[in-house]
């Protein structure tokens, strides 16, 4: 396995674990958001530019999600 696919499971096993744990704490989220940036990244890597498309957004509405989120859980 190269070093590529590697960084592509990573990425992958990153988002499935921290989609699966996003009701504990708002930091799963913002995770969650990373590990798609992260799998977006492996995606223009192999050159799948509609996975990369499709991850990125995923990793924008997340990042946002997050900000929503913490915002209500912080102090006004």
């Amino acid at each position: 396995m190269s070093s590529t696919e590697l960084f592509g499971l990573a990425a992958v096993i990153a988002m499935v674990t921290t989609y699966a744990l996003e009701r504990r704490s708002h930091w799963f989220v913002l995770a969650f958001a990373l590990a798609c940036a992260a799998a977006s990244m492996y995606a223009v890597l192999i050159n799948s530019l509609p996975f990369a498309l499709a991850e990125g957004i995923w990793a924008i509405v997340a990042l946002l999600r997050w900000r929503r989120i913490r915002n209500s859980v912080l102090p006004q």
